[in-house]
């Protein structure tokens, strides 16, 4: 017999008793399922992944041989969507908005007058602004702000020769290719081993 529980607050359970051929599914999303025949591969499938997904998930296999758990706990990341505009009062403005965990910017050339404000919202995502202004004599002809995330790095360049409100961005890098959960990944499986 296998047993998948996720999460006993509300325990969704998926199970398959192999002597009866008989799978069972109680409280849980048609999003999580067996990834194919559970005799052959008791491997949990989720899709597509979501921030409710986040949590502990066990795996209990009984046989001839005993009671065997094995515990995995997941993690969602979400990348941040990423702007960078111009603002007559505040200079150039960058924001990593609803990513998860907080985003990290960082300006190039580099300033002492950058500040930060976050907001944090109720499903745990974070959008992270930052601004960066310039005494205007000081003021470099482009600005380029870099975002990194465990989900996705991004850079995003300003030319401000002509800055004016209604300025708008140039994608300079794209994001990179990172390992991860994340809110765009389509499926997870987790495995009993």
């Amino acid at each position: 017999m296998v047993t998948w529980k996720v999460k006993c607050s509300s325990c969704c359970l998926v199970a398959y008793r192999s002597d009866h051929n008989e799978t069972r599914k109680l409280n849980c999303s048609e999003r999580i399922m067996w990834k194919y025949s559970p005799d052959s591969d008791p491997a949990l499938h989720i899709y597509p992944v979501n921030l409710g997904d986040e949590g502990n998930y066990t795996c209990e296999i009984t046989n001839s041989e005993g009671n065997f758990h094995f515990f995995s706990s997941l993690t969602v990341i979400v990348p941040p969507i990423v702007t960078l505009t111009y603002d007559k009062s505040r200079g150039a403005v960058c924001q990593a908005s609803a990513g998860k965990p907080a985003a990290d910017i960082f300006w190039i050339p580099a300033s002492n007058h950058s500040t930060e404000e976050e907001v944090h919202h109720p499903n745990g995502t974070v959008t992270r602004v930052s601004y960066i202004g310039w005494l205007n004599s000081t003021r470099p002809t482009a600005v380029t702000c870099l975002v990194t995330h465990p989900a996705t790095n991004q850079t995003l360049s300003i030319d401000l020769t002509n800055a004016s409100s209604s300025l708008p961005y140039l994608l300079i890098g794209g994001a990179a290719s990172v390992a991860a959960v994340s809110g765009v990944t389509l499926f997870l499986i987790f495995r009993c081993r």
